[in-house]
């Protein structure tokens, strides 16, 4: 398998490749533009990739910094005021000073069009054509991205589809998308800032994806390039954007694939992954070896309404900045140093103390040794940045440098609590799957205060997310809204409606070159209880469906409901809300390879430091080269093992065990 995957981070651009049997790494900073770390990436790797995989956070960040396009919305005539209106579930209801987040569309670029269907979706007014031929003009000039978003499209796609084709005909250039490609389901509001989302996002992405490829094209890279989606699939570029809001949560969608590839491997069912990076720590569940998927997520206030690996996201990374509030209190983040300048220790000009700098005070990281991607941490400089913030707190370095570490361990714990004991999950039953460059320094103190006894740091735990992305399979998700009791459904109906997904899903993964024997497609139904304004998403028992299959369907859900808030009402009837089919192109899988038994740990010890730990103090800790330890070697800490592109903490009272894998395993 000659694929390469490549993950690019806010701090650092990761890259996974195989070659000859043996999974191979290399880290580098993420640059502006991130295409040129891309670029250098790809020339220092050695063999000719036949397929890349890539990550990005570029949709995120331009969505939370404001940089998307001018987009103009078309909207059925009366609702022209749709995404300002929302929903009456906003934060500060009553508050009348309230920010609210910025418009995704100017007042004077939304456009209400004579047109109207019923809930049946049939015509109640026809589509006025003549009113959308002047509006092109002011179109083409004014807005570099149209959203069209009618009543009720997702029932009748007529009305949408000709306007797209009359703005084509009077020459309306720029990208047009439409909600009934988009989100062809229920909630008008979801759907329009779904829609909109992805038609201002997608002149960037494209620019982004064009320029990429054709820059690795001169480099005599013609591999064809993969995309890795939120709902932790990859797909082709022009697939993935059909939807370009199905890019938002790329990054951390990678590191959650890549945890469960490695954490069913070894058979551990239950796992909390902890994915540490520069930026932010991204946390997530997968219960029964199953990678939990949300319907909706919200970005920068705005609700985004596409499957969703399901992670809870804060700012808490190795660049997160450690600063004094107005009341005299220690924060860490939610800002971040970034790649550039980066912490103090870096010695690119940054001044201000991070949770990396800590570490290096503290003795976790090396000052001796380069670290990732060539770096050589300066102590001095990230004494000065922290000792200057202890000044203003009226501590000293020693003890503002341990409360930096423990208000970044704080805000990862609630994380963790949120995704678990919140949600009636016990994490003392789970496996903590620690990885990314700053994962497994926080792993064990996390596991202690949470009760977790077992945690994981996979090999290559730095560059986890990139292998994801090399792991993970191809995606589409189809859905479509089918509002209707259960019982009063005809199956024939169903079919129909699945069929044509199905048909449609085989054409997407046949144009990415799946074979019909690695295609695999899942069809599932979201039900609720008539008045419910929320669904549960169930697999169906068969395909095609007949009548019995449906009474087993609304069983089905009453167990699950059951089980999800504790009550089912049995006598209340079940309501079908809408179909989902998820069609998968399975991809080649690679192999950690086998360590060698041979050898000592001792051999692979480095040296011997002072190194603080939170609960103990300073301890003269070892220091071992993690790639060097045989496998079946067990330590019992204190140690800190070093590796090329992370640095495990091994607390005292904590042992670790080497994998034949590499994969290391800590009983704390």
């Amino acid at each position: 398998m000659d694929a390469v995957a490549f993950d690019v981070g806010g701090t650092f651009t990761d890259f996974v490749w195989q070659e000859g049997g043996v999974l191979r790494t290399l880290k580098l900073p993420t640059t502006s533009p991130q295409e040129a770390a891309v670029r250098e990436g790809l020339r220092r790797i050695p063999i000719p990739p036949q397929r890349l995989v890539h990550g990005t956070t570029l949709a995120t960040n331009a969505l939370l910094e404001g940089r998307w396009a001018r987009t103009a919305l078309l909207v059925t005539q009366g609702f022209r005021d749709l995404l300002e209106i929302g929903r009456q579930n906003r934060p500060g209801l009553y508050d009348l000073f309230c920010e609210r987040p910025r418009p995704l569309v100017p007042r004077e670029l939304c456009f209400p069009v004579p047109e109207r269907l019923d809930a049946q979706g049939r015509v109640l007014r026809p589509l006025a054509e003549e009113a959308l031929r002047p509006l092109a003009r002011r179109l083409q000039s004014e807005a570099e991205a149209v959203a069209i978003v009618f009543l009720f499209s997702f029932l009748n796609p007529a009305h949408e589809r000709r306007a797209r084709a009359i703005l084509r005909e009077e020459g309306v250039s720029v990208p047009i998308v439409l909600s009934c490609e988009v989100l062809p389901e229920m909630r008008e509001f979801e759907r329009a800032c779904t829609t909109v989302i992805s038609a201002a996002l997608l002149p960037l992405l494209e620019r982004y994806v064009r320029g990429l490829e054709e820059g690795l094209r001169a480099q005599g890279v013609a591999a064809p390039l993969l995309l890795m989606q939120s709902n932790g699939g990859v797909a082709a570029p022009a697939e993935a954007l059909r939807a370009a809001a199905s890019l938002l949560f790329s990054g951390p969608a990678g590191g959650v694939v890549g945890a469960h590839f490695v954490g069913t491997a070894l058979g551990f069912p239950h796992l909390i992954t902890l994915d540490m990076g520069g930026t932010s720590t991204d946390v997530a569940v997968i219960r029964e070896g199953e990678i939990a998927l949300t319907a909706e997520r919200e970005v920068a206030g705005w609700p985004v309404r596409l499957p969703t690996v399901d992670v809870h996201s804060v700012g808490a990374g190795g660049g997160s900045l450690a600063w004094r509030d107005g009341s005299g209190i220690l924060r860490v983040g939610p800002e971040s140093a970034g790649a550039w300048p980066g912490p103090a220790c870096y010695g690119r000009g940054g001044t201000r103390p991070t949770v990396t700098d800590a570490h290096l005070l503290l003795g976790h990281l090396p000052e001796a040794r380069p670290l990732t991607a060539g770096l050589r941490l300066q102590k001095d400089r990230a004494y000065a940045a922290v000792a200057a913030l202890a000044a203003a707190l009226g501590l000293d370095p020693e003890t503002a440098a341990v409360g930096i570490l423990r208000v970044a361990e704080a805000t990862m714990e609630r994380a963790i609590r949120v995704m678990t004991v919140e949600r009636g999950h016990d994490p003392r039953e789970c496996v903590l799957v620690a990885f990314g460059g700053a994962g497994p320094l926080h792993a064990a103190a996390l596991a202690r205060s949470l009760g977790i006894r077992r945690v994981l740091v996979p090999a290559c735990a730095g560059v986890l997310s990139a292998l994801g992305l090399l792991v993970a399979d191809l995606k589409h998700t189809f859905v479509r809204s089918l509002v209707a009791p259960l019982a009063e459904v005809e199956p024939a109906r169903v079919n129909a409606v699945l069929a044509e997904a199905k048909e449609r899903a085989a054409e997407a993964l046949a144009g990415e070159g799946v074979p019909p024997a690695r295609q695999e497609f899942r069809m599932e139904a979201d039900l609720r209880y008539r008045g419910q304004g929320y669904e549960l998403t169930l697999p169906l028992p068969r395909f095609p469906l007949a009548r019995e299959d449906l009474a087993a369907l609304a069983q089905a859900f009453h167990a699950a409901h059951r089980a999800r808030y504790g009550f089912a009402v049995p006598e209340e009837p079940v309501e079908l809300v809408a179909l989902r089919l998820t069609a998968l192109g399975r991809t080649p899988k690679p192999e950690f390879p086998v360590l060698s038994r041979q050898g000592r740990p001792e051999e692979a010890r480095m040296e011997v430091r002072p190194v603080h730990f939170l609960e103990e103090g300073w301890r003269p800790t070892p220091v071992y080269r993690r790639e060097k330890l045989p496998a079946g070697a067990e330590l019992s800490g204190p140690a800190v093992l070093e590796s090329a592109d992370t640095t495990l903490l091994l607390p005292p009272g904590a042992r670790a065990w080497v994998h034949e894998q590499g994969h290391l395993l800590l009983e704390v």
